[in-house]
């Protein structure tokens, strides 16, 4: 991979406009967007039994009510920032929102389970348009390096916070409204994004179009939706079954075919300059690996604060509230401090570090456990060290791309977290089921025993969980280039649309 200092003017194309005047409102606007779709990945999880019992749908397609949005999601987020590139961010970025709130209001009124399934299909297809046109959106807005750090410090924090706020904001409004405000709620929010977005962001495309790789948009859909669908069935069959394997090798043949012509295509989809960067390349690592090893903390803390701890859902959100702080903070620190003065290199595995500290933490967790004394300190850790991972990785997945690959490079960002994602669902649920069945094995039948299974499972999740981030800890300090990030006064601005 190729040597390059970042900042460096190597992907820059020339500028035509100057920094936005109001890129602090454009921040808060994309910061909206960005939460109204990292909040539908868990707003709706608190409020399936209630829609369950409404609709009268079965326990085996309950889970299609999160599969459909994570599969139309997934696979279609390259799509979606390549359109961004082509037809301009700005265009897409409002589409996004518009059928981001039309099929949320569907699936809100919906009667029936296919309805609902219908709904969040588009809510994942439309997702994937906004997603990364916000995210490249905030890439060429935000050129000065101070700004910029704060900036992605805003934005990582609320893609690193979303799924605990999710936890609440589903928790009060299915306790106190019902189940359909889960998804009416992103009415109130696509509103406000909208009228930003048409107001705030300049107009604009490419001067130079090229032609959208179709068949490599076909090979790289179809592959990612194998993998995020293969890792979903893992939940629900056994990874001996047809439906688990089959699918994960059918999207792992179809995403190798893809990269083979991503090196053949006149118009790549995703032009692998985009990935051969170091610094880069780690940065996507580290996403991929900070989504998987996260469900730990937001999956499997929730079933116990619930289930073990019979917390309530607006209490069990509440619960997460000071690692999203912590996480913050820790942001905040990470972007505008640590990163400019001591680089990604120490920052980034000791974000990893602290992160699998915090989860190996958490597997002391018993049945008498007390939320002050036992569960806020690894909480605390856990969110500190997740602030110095996902922010840097976000900033640095997408520094130094040219305007004409902001909107792929940001759907990038985006697919490494939902694969990663997708994976850490899939086996830690396998694997705390497991453990659970392995603890039962031999025993008498007893609540006291089913509790303690519970527990046995919670914490074998945990410890993968630790493992995952204590990869991300070996991986990120071997891969990230020494120094500090420098930036070239001389290198052009990103033109923003």
């Amino acid at each position: 991979m190729p040597r390059t200092t970042v900042g460096a003017p190597v992907d820059s194309k020339p500028a035509t406009q100057a920094p936005a005047p109001r890129r602090w409102w454009i921040l808060a606007v994309i910061g909206l967007a960005q939460l109204m779709v990292v909040l539908d990945a868990t707003i709706v999880n608190i409020a399936l039994p209630s829609a369950q019992h409404d609709l009268g749908f079965s326990d085996a397609n309950r889970q299609w009510i999160v599969t459909a949005y994570s599969l139309a999601f997934g696979s279609l987020l390259l799509l979606g920032g390549r359109l961004a590139d082509l037809f301009g961010r700005k265009v897409v970025f409002l589409i996004g929102v518009a059928g981001f709130a039309a099929s949320s209001a569907l699936a809100g009124a919906a009667g029936n389970f296919e309805v609902l399934v219908t709904g969040r299909a588009l809510q994942g297809l439309f997702g994937a348009l906004l997603a990364p046109a916000a995210l490249s959106l905030l890439n060429t807005t935000f050129t000065d390096a101070k700004e910029r750090a704060k900036a992605f410090g805003v934005y990582g924090a609320i893609a690193g916070a979303g799924g605990g706020l999710g936890l609440l904001l589903g928790g009060l409004l299915t306790e106190h409204l019902n189940w359909r405000w889960t998804l009416y709620v992103n009415l109130l929010f696509a509103v406000i994004a909208f009228a930003g977005g048409l107001v705030l962001l300049r107009r604009g495309a490419p001067a130079h179009r090229p032609k959208l790789d179709l068949p490599g948009t076909i090979l790289v859909s179809a592959g990612l939706f194998g993998l995020v669908y293969g890792f979903s069935n893992a939940e629900s069959h056994h990874w001996g079954s047809p439906q688990t394997w089959g699918f994960l090798l059918a999207g792992g043949v179809l995403l190798a075919v893809f990269t083979w012509w991503q090196t053949r295509a006149a118009h790549p989809l995703l032009p692998l300059r985009v990935l051969l960067d170091r610094n880069r390349g780690a940065s996507f690592l580290a996403l991929a690996i900070s989504g998987a090893g996260m469900f730990g903390v937001f999956l499997f803390l929730t079933y116990y604060l619930q289930a073990s701890l019979h917390y309530s859902p607006v209490s069990t959100g509440l619960a997460f509230l000071p690692m999203i702080g912590a996480l913050m903070v820790s942001a905040q620190l990470s972007t505008s401090l640590l990163i400019p003065r001591l680089g990604p290199k120490p920052v980034v595995p000791l974000g990893m570090g602290l992160a699998a500290a915090g989860m190996a933490w958490l597997t002391g967790l018993g049945l008498g456990s007390s939320y002050p004394a036992h569960i806020l300190p690894p909480l605390l850790v856990a969110g500190f060290g997740l602030g110095l991972v996902m922010p840097p990785a976000m900033s640095l997945a997408t520094d130094r791309i040219s305007a004409d690959d902001a909107g792929v490079a940001s759907a990038a960002v985006n697919t490494m977290q939902q694969i990663g994602g997708s994976i850490g669902t899939a086996l830690l649920n396998t694997l705390a089921a497991s453990a659970a069945t392995n603890y039962l094995a031999g025993k008498q039948p007893s609540p006291a025993t089913f509790a303690q299974a519970a527990l046995h499972s919670y914490a074998t999740a945990y410890w993968w969980s630790a493992g995952f981030f204590a990869a991300g800890l070996v991986l990120t300090a071997l891969l990230y280039r020494r120094g500090r990030i420098q930036q070239d006064p001389n290198a052009p601005k990103a033109v923003h649309m």
